[in-house]
């Protein structure tokens, strides 16, 4: 159960961080400020005018950064569960469907209004770059995991 404990919150913030880094990255190459990705995440709250914040602060920053950990923690919660049942996979295997599964979630399933909300600041190609960090993030929480093969 402990080792479940931390894998899960290894694998939450490598989420959080690589795909938070990358969508920064991604909005200064695109014109827009670093932080505008991880404020557009609190427009659940806020509405659609959070993607226009272009400053650090609590009420959308802060937000924004609970909602894109709360939801990397359920991610890797996922993640971490599948790679603990059944037969042995490779990693890439289960980092590759729990990435697809997040970004169908994200937007295809919930609402508009619960969607990460990057849309409103950078392409759907830097997009997709982030899930690829979110995939990369996985991968590499399971780096002494004998299943890579």
């Amino acid at each position: 159960m402990i080792t479940s404990v931390r894998d899960v919150a290894v694998a939450t913030f490598a989420i959080a961080g690589a795909t938070s880094a990358a969508l920064a990255l991604a909005a200064r190459l695109e014109g827009a400020r670093a932080v505008q990705p991880l404020n557009a995440t609190s427009h659940w709250l806020h509405g659609d005018r959070a993607a226009c914040k272009t400053a650090a602060d609590a009420r959308y920053t802060g937000v924004g950064a609970a909602t894109h950990i709360a939801s990397s923690a359920l991610w890797a919660g996922l993640f971490v569960w599948l790679r603990g049942i059944g037969r042995p996979r490779p990693v890439m295997f289960d980092a590759a469907a729990v990435t697809a599964a997040a970004a169908v979630v994200d937007y295809a399933v919930v609402p508009a209004r619960l969607t990460p909300g990057w849309e409103h600041v950078v392409s759907k190609t830097s997009i997709a770059a982030a899930y690829a960090a979110m995939f990369a993030a996985l991968v590499l929480t399971s780096a002494d995991d004998d299943s890579w093969r």
